[in-house]
């Protein structure tokens, strides 16, 4: 089976056929589905989405976008209590955008900053969204951890190749989403290419993103495996050696899952 590592079941866009979009998961051979938090007062909506589907899990956190709307309630004990519901399997998405800078540069520092600290305490992995912010990511996780192993993935990854070596050396995983299926993208396919095949996953980052033949069109987890395909070519795998290869993955980062 594949898994899709990270989309956003509760956003509006899916609304109206949720159990519509779930099925054809389930069709394409999608075993499991991470639905991800962007807001923390919203974390409810996102627990009702993975609680109504036994194949979908969730995580708690604030998108950098959010950081200085939801500052206040971001704290690393809101965000430790919430992770111990059995169906939250991770911190985030979490981390910096600086190409969008939704939210003071300072905030979403320290707000990434309680979700490292949240992370380990808890030991659960952290998904992080970092865009145009590749040096500060790596060096606030670097001294939050202090030399303590911090258990995580770049979600959607498509920075360079140097982030990609200092977060894979980190111990980190590189979640890659139908960027990499662009025509554009033959940069990324040349780092996919050195990434060695136990530290990547697969996600849709639906509704957005949808890879090739869907681009412009709203994603959902089904196109997981047009993403895959296109990896397992890179790669010089089979699709379904990918697909083993990657779930394999998924539950040896998120151990919760597979409890």
């Amino acid at each position: 089976m594949l898994i899709d590592s990270h989309c956003h079941l509760d956003f509006p866009d899916f609304a109206e056929e949720l159990d519509a979009v779930v099925d054809r998961a389930r069709q394409a051979g999608i075993g499991r589905m991470v639905t991800i938090c962007t807001y923390l007062t919203r974390f409810d909506r996102i627990l009702a989405v993975a609680e109504r589907y036994d194949d979908v899990l969730c995580t708690v956190g604030v998108h950098p976008h959010q950081a200085a709307e939801e500052f206040a309630v971001t704290t690393v004990e809101a965000l430790v209590e919430r992770s111990t519901h059995p169906k939250v399997i991770g911190l985030g998405e979490t981390g910096l955008d600086y190409f969008y800078d939704k939210s003071p540069r300072d905030q979403q520092q320290e707000c990434f900053r309680r979700h490292i600290r949240a992370s380990l305490e808890t030991g659960l992995p952290l998904i992080v969204h970092t865009r145009d912010a590749d040096a500060d990511t790596m060096r606030i996780v670097k001294e939050e951890a202090a030399g303590q192993p911090v258990k995580g993935l770049l979600h959607c990854f498509s920075s360079g190749r140097q982030l990609a070596e200092e977060a894979l050396e980190f111990g980190f995983t590189l979640s890659l989403s139908g960027i990499v299926t662009f025509k554009k993208s033959e940069e990324l396919r040349d780092i996919v290419k050195d990434v060695p095949l136990d530290r990547i996953l697969v996600e849709t980052d639906a509704p957005y993103l949808a890879p090739m033949p869907f681009r412009g069109k709203r994603n959902e987890p089904s196109y997981v495996a047009h993403t895959a395909a296109c990896v397992a070519g890179v790669k010089g795998v089979t699709p379904e050696e990918l697909a083993r290869i990657t779930t394999e993955n998924f539950f040896r980062l998120f151990g919760k899952a597979a409890a």
